[in-house]
């Protein structure tokens, strides 16, 4: 929180102008304060076409290590394009499926703001985006339709097509939002490590994305899956949660099962012998709830392309289910509206092919006037619906909270 207080309480012209500015701008939670990205050079929008094109980099020429990246997110639908995985016709609102962009200014926000720039002036245009809540939410699955979908899952489960899935609930509102409002407000009260915000001329995306899905500097990658929910009250701290746990046959089941998916994920691409887990079973805290963590490494084999880490990291474990090829196919032959950022991934390549990418989770999408806020919950055989079912409202309950 100490990075998010210096916020509040030092003025700097600078970032004043640029917050009321219409510049695009991305702001993304980093380890010790927030990095925010602007002066885009380039924007490359994602399609079917281009996303091989875009994976290769080739013949980029490095200037600046601060701003030799390119940073935006992939898509649910992209992703499944890369693995080859099609999704039947469902309810879409045609966002896109994936933008990268390259900034000429990084605003570095720590214990003092430095700003790193390629630009010789800078120029704002003053606007004011005001919040408007113009419908109240609602769900895109009341629970009679949720345990449908969790009943066929729990049958494909015991027919062993799968052993675990996740069920995405939206809610859905149309509105207006000051996305920057909305992200400053967010992290004082749930600074996720993966937090991001991306402002553009036609759409914004606020999230606190807890979990780190790829880390990666020369050939060393590490993932961090998050499996396990507990809603905090007043008889858990980390110390009981962790005991809850370790005793909860359910959560310790779903667990191991995305703690092992995710090591099969990292042998694909590193030297055998090297994935290890680094950190295991550990609690990780926040507003509403306790997360239960594992971190695990390896090392990249030689010529291990970045298309080749994409497809086997992405979309993430956690958050679809195991195994991952089979369980995607039976949720997009379930699920009827399009997922868009929903269990995609943000975060940036560098132009020397180091690369952080997380899971897009809690955020909020704000397209055409309308706003869509994901969860889900994991399905296994020991699963009950109504306890999932409230289990994604509880993960959604800071972000819908901002509209109040």
């Amino acid at each position: 929180m100490r990075e998010y207080k210096q916020y509040k309480l030092s003025f700097n012209p600078y970032l004043e102008k640029l917050y009321k500015s219409d510049k695009p701008l991305i702001i993304y939670k980093m380890k010790n304060g927030y990095n925010i990205y602007t002066d885009f050079s380039k924007k490359i929008i994602l399609n079917k076409n281009n996303i091989n094109n875009f994976l290769k980099f080739t013949k980029i020429k490095k200037k600046n290590k601060e701003l030799d990246l390119f940073i935006g997110f992939f898509s649910y639908e992209i992703l499944c394009h890369l693995l080859n995985i099609k999704i039947k016709n469902q309810k879409k609102i045609n966002f896109y499926k994936g933008i990268f962009y390259k900034p000429e200014t990084v605003i570095k926000i720590r214990d003092k703001i430095r700003i790193v720039s390629s630009k010789k002036e800078h120029k704002f245009n003053e606007t004011f985006h005001k919040t408007q809540i113009l419908t109240p939410f609602k769900k895109n699955l009341e629970f009679n339709a949720y345990k449908k979908i969790f009943d066929t899952f729990s049958k494909k489960i015991r027919q062993g097509e799968t052993y675990q899935i996740k069920i995405c609930t939206k809610y859905k509102n149309k509105s207006k939002i000051n996305p920057i409002n909305f992200f400053w407000r967010l992290m004082k009260v749930n600074s996720s490590p993966e937090s991001f915000m991306i402002k553009d001329k036609d759409y914004s995306i606020v999230s606190c994305s807890p979990e780190t899905l790829i880390d990666k500097k020369g050939k060393k990658i590490i993932t961090k899956p998050i499996a396990g929910t507990l809603k905090k009250n007043k008889k858990y701290n980390k110390n009981t949660a962790l005991k809850f746990f370790k005793s909860n046959i359910k959560e310790t089941k779903e667990h191991n099962m995305i703690v092992d998916m995710e090591r099969n994920d990292l042998s694909r691409i590193c030297s055998p012998g090297s994935v290890q887990i680094f950190k295991e079973k550990f609690v990780e805290e926040y507003k509403h709830l306790f997360h239960y963590v594992t971190t695990i490494q390896g090392n990249l084999r030689k010529n291990i392309s970045l298309k080749d880490i994409i497809i086997s990291m992405m979309p993430g474990g956690s958050v679809i289910g195991c195994p991952k090829i089979r369980t995607l196919e039976l949720l997009n032959n379930q699920e009827n509206d399009c997922r868009n950022i929903f269990t995609g991934s943000f975060g940036y390549i560098k132009f020397n092919k180091d690369m952080r990418f997380n899971i897009i989770i809690r955020s909020i999408l704000n397209y055409k006037n309308y706003s869509e806020v994901s969860a889900a919950s994991g399905v296994v055989l020991d699963s009950a619906p109504k306890k999932e079912f409230n289990e994604n409202y509880i993960k959604a309950k800071s972000l819908l909270e901002l509209y109040k």
